[in-house]
């Protein structure tokens, strides 16, 4: 856990949505984990298992971490309330600006090199795994 999760205001924990999708199809997509398992990334993982977007979403990314034998100490997950006017609280949120969910942010030696933001165009997996062969 790095420092910043150590801290009980900023600590990880467990979203229900990032149970892996039994049904989602590795060797259909290859390529996308041999992305995702490249060596010393680091997810952080904001949802809400309220969230339909993220209850649509982060079950098939959790199977492409799992296919891609990204071990739970690599994965850290967040979970984010909305707040009555739409804001988002939760650990991390502000440091990292957070204000959509799902927001994914894959960090290598503490430094960001792909995120996902909600609305992309492409499933979470795809996504990430594209920029990360960039």
């Amino acid at each position: 856990m790095s420092d910043t999760d150590s801290d009980p205001e900023t600590r990880s924990g467990t979203l229900e949505t990032m149970r892996p999708n039994p049904a989602w199809n590795a060797d259909a997509h290859e390529e996308t984990v041999a992305a995702l398992a490249a060596d010393g990334l680091v997810f952080r993982v904001w949802g809400g298992d309220w969230c339909g977007d993220c209850r649509g979403q982060l079950p098939d990314f959790a199977a492409a971490l799992d296919a891609a034998g990204v071990s739970e100490d690599r994965v850290h997950q967040y979970p984010v309330e909305k707040e009555a006017d739409g804001s988002k609280t939760g650990p991390l949120v502000d440091d990292y600006d957070v204000d959509r969910i799902p927001t994914v942010v894959v960090e290598r030696d503490g430094d960001e090199v792909a995120r996902y933001v909600e609305t992309a165009p492409v499933p979470i997996a795809i996504y990430l795994a594209e920029r990360l062969r960039e």
